[in-house]
């Protein structure tokens, strides 16, 4: 994409500074939702991640993995950095997919978001509680764990639509000419 005019270049910082605040916005927000009621809820912060991961280069998906991460720790009472290195290596590894092999579809993001969620959630069992050997430790992850990775499953649709509407207003759009694809080529 060529910017011709210094106000174009602005209306474009602009947009994309308007962008980043509202991704940040949602994301205290979803921490919010998180972090009040009870037990069983649905972890917002790993879909929006990928959310931003997946419409964004790999550095950015890398900051916003690990700024959810850290959040998730605060809001889980977990290890501080336990989730940040989890969602940082899923919002990576969601990025690089994205770019290189997957479009942006919303079934893409919605097997992707259910396979990081299920993880986040099977090592959040396996190094909080199996680990241990307490008795009847298996209820935890199929009372509790499972019933949270759903609920974050279902809450995904609701998280995709959000940012995809900013999205739509505030992303770029990129619009080649004729002659640009001819030198690209």
């Amino acid at each position: 994409m060529r910017l011709k005019t210094p106000r174009e270049k602005r209306i474009l910082y602009t947009k994309t500074t308007v962008r980043w605040i509202l991704y940040y916005l949602l994301i205290l927000l979803f921490f919010t939702i998180m972090t009040s009621g009870t037990y069983t809820k649905p972890m917002l912060l790993v879909p929006a991640a990928i959310c931003v991961a997946i419409g964004n280069d790999v550095m950015a998906a890398a900051v916003t993995g690990a700024v959810c991460g850290f959040l998730t720790d605060m809001a889980c009472g977990r290890l501080f950095g336990y989730n940040a290195v989890l969602l940082t290596v899923f919002c990576v590894a969601a990025s690089l997919i994205f770019e290189l092999y997957l479009r942006n579809k919303f079934v893409n993001y919605l097997w992707i978001t259910a396979v990081a969620s299920f993880l986040q959630c099977w090592l959040d069992y396996k190094f909080y509680y199996e680990i241990w050997d307490y008795e009847n430790v298996s209820r935890i992850f199929t009372h509790v764990s499972l019933k949270v990775w759903g609920l974050t499953v279902v809450a995904s649709v609701v998280v995709y639509a959000l940012y995809k509407l900013i999205n739509h207003f505030l992303m770029p759009k990129e619009h080649l000419t004729i002659e640009e694809v001819i030198k690209t080529s």
